[in-house]
């Protein structure tokens, strides 16, 4: 089939009537290649199908959501018999307490569950909750690192007052020293210590924690009497099984939850140690859909499959699988490639490309033979991609790699540049 995108195009400018720059946050395709679609039609296992009926092996799994494959089978039907049952009622369902006691059972450091519907909400609550448990203000934080759209953490500046940045101190993810000072920076006025699992963020390589960095923001919460939170919002369930500073032996005091939670159903989750639940249960969140049970029982069939399935050991064969194809197709071309992180959470970017611009010429082309890559965010893997879906992709990249060698100089990527200016 001919790759086409005419209807694409037609809902875009139906949508710049109605919605505000036709789109927002991270599907806003205005800062992807030229030519990547923005609405789609369906999504199956491990494929996604865009308006016009392209057809693409998904990378980004909706942006961490989809683990188990989209619209499984088993997951799926707990959801929907949730839903004919009673979904968003006046009060939760017993599905709500089941999830809360399979997520302290999954989870080490965890004694209670919250439930909510977005990665934000989550850390949000967080921060609530360390500010509370201590009555001080003040948060450190890993320098360019993702948390959320709230005004407290959004990445852009556009919106936000400094008020809303107030009491926040920043240091370099993995550098001891620099955490160091940015706690002594906060003084007496430390409430907790933000950490990503692993360093994911975008448009620089990934890493992950360092035994002594996550011993240090232990031993400094302890110290000081905070509370060291974990955002495990994109990486949960996908290192581990467990919180995924488990991987570095450290228990931390509250851990956010989110995309892959329930395969995509909208839920969140934060999990907290007993020293924190008080704290937890004397500030007030809550949302109109937060307490919806069908979610909840994709939650725990999801949580099932987590437990007892190989998932994790086939994620990451399919991560290696991928990214030792491409480093040997890339070789061929001469072309050298940084693939960053966990195998099954790779970033995959062009060597020397200052301005981005080999990226999006090879990302396009690869998605003009039905492969879903990312430019410039950590992507993931699914259980329901095969090894034919990761033979295809690394076909897919033997062909734009040759385009890009054959394409000569190219020009700067000036929507990046428009982006970086934006972010504050």
């Amino acid at each position: 089939m001919t790759w086409t995108n005419s209807k694409d195009s037609a809902l875009r400018e139906r949508a710049m009537a109605v919605i505000p720059n036709g789109m927002y946050g991270h599907q806003s395709v205005m800062l992807m290649p030229d030519d990547y679609p923005q609405f789609f039609e369906r999504a199956e296992g491990a494929y996604l199908w865009d308006v016009d009926g392209n057809r693409y092996v998904d990378f980004m799994c909706g942006y961490g959501p989809n683990l188990f494959g989209y619209a499984h089978p088993e997951i799926d039907a707990a959801y929907v018999a949730r839903l004919r049952q009673g979904d968003t009622m006046t009060g939760p369902g017993e599905a709500m307490v089941e999830l809360a006691e399979a997520m302290t059972r999954q989870v080490s450091h965890a004694d209670w569950a919250m439930f909510c519907k977005n990665g934000t909400d989550a850390t949000t609550m967080a921060l609530m909750i360390a500010r509370n448990f201590t009555q001080k203000k003040t948060i450190v934080l890993a320098r360019g690192a993702y948390h959320g759209a709230a005004p407290w953490c959004t990445p852009l500046k556009n919106g936000v007052t400094p008020a809303d940045r107030a009491n926040q101190v920043f240091y370099d993810y993995n550098d001891v020293e620099s955490l160091e000072a940015a706690v002594r920076e906060a003084g007496s006025d430390l409430a907790g210590i933000f950490a990503s699992p692993i360093k994911h963020d975008t448009f620089i390589d990934q890493e992950a924690p360092t035994p002594e960095y996550a011993r240090r923001a232990r031993e400094l919460c302890d110290e000081q009497g905070a509370l060291l939170i974990i955002d495990d919002v994109r990486a949960g369930f996908r290192l581990a099984r467990d919180c995924s500073w488990s991987l570095v032996g450290v228990k931390p005091d509250l851990s956010s939850w989110g995309k892959a939670i329930a395969n995509g159903h909208p839920i969140s989750a934060l999990l907290g140690a007993d020293i924190a639940r008080f704290a937890a249960a004397t500030i007030y969140a809550t949302g109109s859909f937060w307490f919806s049970a069908a979610p909840m029982a994709a939650s725990l069939a999801t949580l099932k499959l987590i437990a007892d399935s190989d998932y994790l050991e086939r994620t990451i064969a399919l991560g290696e699988r991928l990214r030792t194809g491409l480093t040997e197709v890339s070789g061929r071309h001469g072309l050298g490639l940084r693939q960053t992180g966990p195998a099954q959470m790779p970033l995959i970017m062009i060597d020397e490309d200052p301005t981005g611009a080999k990226g999006y010429f090879w990302n396009n082309a690869l998605l003009k033979r039905g492969v879903y890559f990312h430019p410039w965010h950590n992507m993931f893997m699914n259980t329901a991609m095969t090894d034919g879906d990761i033979d295809h992709a690394l076909q897919a990249a033997d062909d734009a790699f040759k385009l890009l060698k054959a394409a000569g100089p190219l020009e700067p990527v000036a929507k990046l540049e428009f982006m970086h200016a934006m972010v504050g």
